[in-house]
């Protein structure tokens, strides 16, 4: 049985090579970690799929680049369209799948998914040029030429949006596609692949490889027919893809973890400052730009920390089919014991609980209660590594310099938060804050012609806008002489 019927839509559960299905021996579970059910049996690839899908993108490269930026443009518009169209579908598949709130995938993540493929279409088409300049006379002419098959990994937490960020700008610019998606939430991939389909996309332009990352991963990134690895995910496994990667020297983009300060000075709006600080729990903590380590001011801490906690202790936590829950379960099993023994090992050591501190009890199976952690030791597990659940710090500082000093005393440098009362001392602030992203006095404000990646170990690499096409593209200049033309 190759297909399930799940959310009104019917998901093929085999991978997607050519345009076509192709079945695996062995196949892995698909589990909802709403309520624990089998969603699906996965078919579960390695080497043979992982070469049959990049022989496939290789050969239907020179087609799919040779239609240029209007011809991929109107197939890319049409599987926009249809992701528009099915909004619906694929937010009840996924809100199965990976456990976020139903109506946050309805409202954004879904209609998201729709934007980054036109944003990127419509890019490449409209604005992905660069003014001729002179030297001594002689033309300079800045091309971005597709580079190739793209590979592409993505994580749990936001499975078709995150994947689509990459998928958009690579077949944008030219480039052909295999995605291995996260052996957790492999349903809505694959129904996106049926959808390239219904758009009129060739056959090898797209491919979808589903299994694990020590065997589809592994192979895929390790694969010299690979023009660009791009990779959403944890530090640890970035270093084992750049190890693969240098073996043929791949270019890579990672987007890896954060432990993200959040600062907020003594002449903050505390209503602001309350309100984003809650933000940081949005889809259970599984962010990997929240905020966690709150900083604030010595001398609004008892206020901030009082009107804060009663906030966290209203969170409505539950089912996120529910159109009132605010806070999901955590992913998995494995993972919410990785969250617990966080905090766990933070409160052995010192650290005392504000709100929360464990399971939700409650709810049972998979549900973390929104945490929020003070007196934790400066370098401790607990402010150093990440999280990736609901499990915020505090810690106070008594000058900005202090505040910068601890912001960046991490090895990420993701993002950073600044709620501030005054625009010029958030500048100060924010000149030396290490982070590939700041807000000030808002939070996951995104536009999808910005920059966006990480600083130190959150990271190689920028994307959104041009800085998608410099990496999925080969970037070329050519030389025009302004003589020995004979016509």
């Amino acid at each position: 049985m190759h297909h399930v019927d799940l959310a009104g839509l019917t998901i093929d559960t085999r991978h997607y090579i050519g345009g076509e299905r192709v079945a695996s021996a062995e196949t892995f579970e698909s589990v909802s970690p709403i309520d624990g059910t089998v969603l699906a049996h996965i078919a579960r690839g390695g080497a043979a799929e992982v070469d049959a899908a990049v022989a496939a993108a290789r050969a239907a490269f020179p087609g799919w680049r040779d239609l240029g930026p209007r011809g991929r443009g109107e197939i890319l518009h049409r599987l926009a369209d249809l992701v528009e169209a099915n909004v619906e579908g694929l937010s009840q598949l996924e809100t199965l799948d990976n456990g976020s709130l139903l109506r946050s995938h309805r409202r954004g993540v879904m209609p998201r998914v729709a934007m980054n493929i036109r944003f990127f279409a419509d890019w490449a088409m409209n604005e992905l040029h660069h003014p001729v300049w002179q030297t001594r006379g002689h033309d300079n002419v800045v091309s971005w030429d597709p580079s190739g098959v793209a590979a592409i990994i993505t994580p749990w937490n936001a499975p078709l949006m995150l994947a689509t960020w990459r998928i958009g700008p690579a077949l944008a610019a030219g480039d052909t596609v295999v995605l291995k998606p996260a052996e957790w939430t492999p349903l809505s991939a694959s129904y996106f692949a049926d959808l390239c389909t219904e758009a009129g996309m060739p056959p090898g332009v797209f491919n979808v490889v589903q299994g694990f990352g020590a065997e589809a991963g592994a192979a895929l990134v390790a694969h010299p027919g690979i023009a660009r690895i791009a990779f959403t995910g944890s530090v640890p496994t970035a270093k084992s893809i750049a190890r693969a990667a240098a073996e043929n020297l791949t270019p890579v983009s990672f987007e890896l973890g954060g432990k993200s300060p959040l600062i907020i000075t003594d002449d903050a709006d505390l209503d602001i400052a309350v309100d984003i600080a809650i933000e940081q729990y949005d889809n259970a903590g599984q962010v990997c730009l929240s905020g966690t380590r709150l900083l604030v001011h010595e001398s609004i801490a008892n206020e901030f920390s009082a009107r804060f906690a009663e906030r966290a202790a209203a969170i409505v936590q539950g089912d996120p089919r529910d159109e009132a829950t605010q806070i999901g379960p955590q992913i998995h099993q494995v993972h919410l014991d990785r969250v617990a023994g966080f905090v766990e090992r933070a409160t052995a050591e010192g650290a005392r609980v504000v709100v929360g501190g464990g399971r939700n009890d409650a709810l049972g199976g998979l549900y973390f209660s929104p945490t929020l952690l003070t007196g934790a030791k400066a370098g401790s597990e607990i402010l150093t590594a990440e999280v990736f659940g609901p499990v915020l710090t505090m810690q106070t500082f008594s000058s900005d310099d202090e505040a910068v000093e601890v912001a960046n005393a991490t090895e990420y440098g993701l993002a950073a938060v600044v709620v501030c009362g005054n625009r010029e001392r958030a500048q100060r602030i924010t000149k030396n804050l290490v982070a590939g992203t700041i807000w000030v006095n808002c939070f996951f404000v995104r536009d999808l012609a910005a920059p966006f990646g990480g600083s130190k170990k959150s990271g190689i690499g920028r994307e959104g806008g041009v800085w998608s096409f410099d990496f999925y593209a080969d970037v070329k200049n050519t030389v025009y002489a302004p003589a020995g033309w004979k016509e």
